[in-house]
């Protein structure tokens, strides 16, 4: 019998108790909410669905909240939380800094404008495609846009991938206010939705759009793990071990560009969850991305169904912005982390 070595260990470990929180959370989020139900009865909702319990043990109102509202928003929110978290670790390790995050560097304003760009513009020559797919092409140009003007290893750092960032999040913001500026009424409902990030209007086809693109974008970056660790040694030692940087590079940004559009497409402007995700896990299990990134991805999830039934349930029947809830986690925690870099630089 193989023994595990102890980082593998150690990383099954944190894997096996975030996805045991995570079922737990998703559970959980089925009977949490305005109108507060047993577990037996959500248990059963679910079994009427599959058909495995009769259909009389639950009402029709509570099989339509369980069923209808808040499975397909779980599952959409632990597709997004993975995505996002997943993207700032692929993002990190691409730049090189563990400040890179699809908010941070404007990424994820990319993706919004994207969206809000076809929204206003109305746009719909690929049909219900149409939003990702103009989301997906936002966060890419704006990734790619960063890695260009803050490449690593030629000779920029920390204040150069932030002012680039900041700047292209900025020109991005600048031109979502113009376009919300010349929105109409029932448009401005919709803006408002992708500027502040919510799960209000999951249903089970947001689930089916997304599935395959999360799929997709997971397994990419996945089997990417190893080039990153070897990115992690710097360009040209990667390249005398063999490896296509060029190549590498443009799936990166492609996949994380992805995975960022899909989830902006369907749950708005969700900040700070590619920062804090991976460097909490990074402590957990090491810089290792074979661990980090499907860590990074179950704890990404958790992280999002915990915090969007906290969402809906204080403030009953008012829910408060997703978005909110990350920007309160991920804003001190960013600020840590500018002043950690800069102790480190000092010292």
């Amino acid at each position: 019998m193989a023994v595990l070595s102890p980082a593998r260990r150690r990383g099954a470990t944190v894997l096996i108790w975030a996805a045991a929180g995570l079922l737990i959370a998703v559970i959980a989020s089925f009977a949490v909410g305005p109108l507060r139900l047993p577990p037996v009865e959500v248990l059963q909702a679910i079994g009427v669905k599959l058909g495995l319990a009769d259909p009389a043990s639950v009402s029709t109102r509570d099989l339509a909240v369980v069923w209808q509202l808040r499975i397909p928003r779980a599952l959409l929110g632990a597709m997004v939380g993975a995505a996002l978290a997943m993207a700032g670790a692929s993002l990190q390790g691409l730049f090189g800094n563990p400040l890179a995050d699809p908010g941070i560097v404007g990424v994820t304003q990319g993706a919004a404008l994207g969206a809000v760009s076809a929204i206003v513009l109305g746009a719909g020559a690929f049909g219900v495609w149409t939003l990702p797919l103009a989301a997906f092409a936002g966060a890419g140009g704006a990734i790619t846009l960063t890695y260009l003007l803050a490449r690593p290893g030629q000779g920029t750092g920390t204040a150069t991938l932030l002012l680039v960032g900041i700047a292209i999040a900025a020109f991005c913001s600048a031109m979502i206010g113009f376009l919300t500026y010349i929105a109409s009424e029932s448009e401005l409902q919709s803006l408002v939705f992708w500027q502040m990030g919510s799960l209000a209007q999951a249903d089970w086809m947001d689930v089916v759009a997304v599935a395959p693109v999360f799929v997709l974008g997971t397994i990419a970056l996945l089997r990417l793990a190893t080039p990153l660790d070897m990115l992690a040694l710097g360009e040209r030692q990667a390249q005398h071990l063999g490896l296509d940087v060029k190549r590498t590079r443009l799936k990166l940004i492609a996949f994380s560009a992805l995975l960022v559009g899909a989830a902006v497409a369907f749950a708005g402007s969700i900040g700070f969850v590619g920062l804090v995700v991976p460097h909490v896990v990074r402590l957990l299990v090491g810089p290792g991305h074979r661990w980090l990134l499907p860590v990074s991805a179950v704890a990404g999830a958790l992280l999002i169904v915990v915090a969007d039934t906290a969402a809906r349930t204080l403030d009953p029947p008012s829910e408060i912005p997703l978005g909110l809830f990350s920007a309160a986690l991920g804003a001190p925690f960013f600020l840590w982390l500018v002043m950690r870099q800069r102790h480190r630089s000092g010292a």
